[in-house]
């Protein structure tokens, strides 16, 4: 159980730097609505990583400080910041999805796990539209 989780924070950690990143490199008029939504990305990558370190810890298990080693492209392209985000939630709901099972037996954990892949799912929707698909 606990190999997903550990990667899913590392993965939660990148998001944060990612968003926060191109929260501050958005520009033109998709600044207006792209850098506050980036920043409330931050925001809930922020709290999905508390919610899985409480649960590493709770488990007894060590919960990692550092961010994902995958890239984070720099860029000031908003077409490729959305790519890129939705890799980033689709990754992050693919993760959750395999850990849901394996938190089945555990009420509390399940909830939680369940409402971050709710989350993420929702995510995949929201910048997908924005893409326009």
């Amino acid at each position: 159980f606990l190999f997903g989780p550990v990667v899913k924070l590392g993965w939660e950690l990148r998001a944060q730097a990612m968003y926060a990143h191109y929260a501050a490199y958005v520009k033109g008029l998709e600044s207006m609505t792209l850098a506050e939504h980036f920043e409330g990305e931050v925001t809930e990558s922020l709290g999905h990583a508390k919610k899985v370190r409480d649960i590493i810890a709770a488990l007894g298990g060590e919960a990692v400080s550092t961010r994902d080693a995958a890239e984070i492209v720099h860029t000031e392209d908003t077409q490729v910041m959305l790519e890129e985000a939705l890799k980033t939630e689709s990754a992050a709901a693919a993760a959750y999805r395999k850990i849901v099972p394996l938190v089945k037996d555990h009420p509390v954990f399940y909830h939680a796990i369940y409402h971050i892949l709710k989350d993420e799912t929702a995510a995949v929707i929201e910048v997908e539209t924005l893409l326009g698909r």
